[in-house]
């Protein structure tokens, strides 16, 4: 690229000031709490998505300590839908040593930044950065999209050569001035117009020089990951439900802190149906009719899974209490607590009789 490094920031810098976002709610008052948060909640999410789940976070935890004294429950309960849940988890776990070992104030090192629990170099780059103007690259899936792109940069992303090229490339790119507008600008160039398909290489900055689009290499760069046979697990639901219509209640359980939706709440899993009939009439004595409900297709980033919902009536369960690990759910009136988005939304059908 004629002009190399220097060049590519100074065009960057010119098109953000023009055509860049500057209004997103993490841009006013850009703390370093505000920053991370927003850093967070995108890691794999869209901007839009991530808006109002963000306001109401940031209005439920407007700092650190506010975050690292709540309740884990409310914390996923205001995350339900945005899936990823580990992040919400580190996301806490953070507040609380910033708030413990740091007075709830991050520090300026970004190796300090990085030891902290769920957070990773460009992460960490980003959040000193756009809150603090501090030089740091960042290296995130848009970042990477762009400088494979202008770049030439071709290879399996993942593989710590081509990633070592990456940082080498972002690091020579990043201006020692105007640190957080370079930031938002290679964050927002990738979004808007170098995206994953269809990247808009006309009204690109970088067009006349981007190695890419020179040579039509758009879908080649960045080079794909090596694929692996994609993985898929199936589970039998169990929808324990007592009470009325208007009072109806569905039995949940908290799910481990560690593995698929940890620390949110779920209907049992099981096997198979019979193991979920055989469960039933250990905890209730007697078990009610059940009815196979429509199966739930569900896609995790390493593998898909198939919900097989068994909904069991009973008129009364007596022998199962609320504790610190079961909960009945009411579907009328539910309470605060985290649930992985497919449950929601089959406890969204089981409300309307469409399930």
């Amino acid at each position: 690229m004629s002009g190399g490094p220097e060049q590519f920031a100074q065009r960057l810098l010119e098109w953000f000031a023009a055509h860049g976002r500057h209004s997103l709610p993490w841009q006013i008052n850009p703390t370093p709490y505000r920053v991370w948060v927003s850093e967070v909640m995108l890691q794999q999410t869209q901007v839009a998505t991530v808006i109002p789940y963000y306001a109401r976070f940031m209005a439920r935890f407007p700092d650190i300590d506010s975050l690292a004294s709540a309740p884990l429950d409310e914390v996923l309960h205001l995350w339900t839908g945005l899936g990823y849940y580990a992040r919400a988890r580190n996301l806490q776990a953070c507040a609380k040593v910033l708030a413990a070992q740091h007075g709830g104030v991050f520090p300026n090192r970004l190796e300090e930044v990085m030891a902290l629990p769920g957070i990773g170099r460009s992460t960490a780059g980003a959040i000193l950065a756009l809150s603090r103007g501090i030089r740091h690259p960042i290296l995130d899936g848009n970042a990477k999209r762009v400088l494979a792109r202008v770049f030439g940069i071709a290879g399996d992303p993942t593989s710590k050569t081509v990633l070592a090229a990456l940082w080498s490339q972002a690091d020579a790119c990043t201006p020692d001035q105007e640190v957080a507008a370079y930031t938002q600008g290679i964050m927002d160039l990738g979004a808007t117009l170098c995206t994953r398909a269809r990247p808009a290489c006309v009204p690109c900055p970088m067009n006349t020089d981007c190695v890419a689009a020179r040579e039509g290499r758009q879908q080649e760069l960045p080079g794909k990951k090596l694929r692996r046979l994609r993985p898929s697990r199936e589970t039998t639901l169990l929808i324990a439900q007592t009470g009325g219509e208007g009072s109806a209640a569905v039995l949940l359980e908290r799910r481990p802190s560690t593995g698929l939706w940890g620390g949110l709440w779920s209907p049992p899993q099981f096997a198979n149906e019979s193991d979920a009939m055989a469960w039933c009439a250990r905890e209730f004595g007697e078990a009610g009719e059940s009815e196979a409900l429509a199966p739930i297709e569900h896609a995790f980033t390493h593998f898909d899974l198939r919900l097989n919902p068994l909904l069991v009536r009973g008129r009364e369960m007596p022998k199962v209490l609320d504790d610190a690990d079961r909960i009945w759910y009411r579907l009328d009136a539910p309470p605060r607590v985290g649930l992985p988005q497919p449950i929601l939304q089959l406890f969204k059908r089981l409300r309307a009789g469409t399930a």
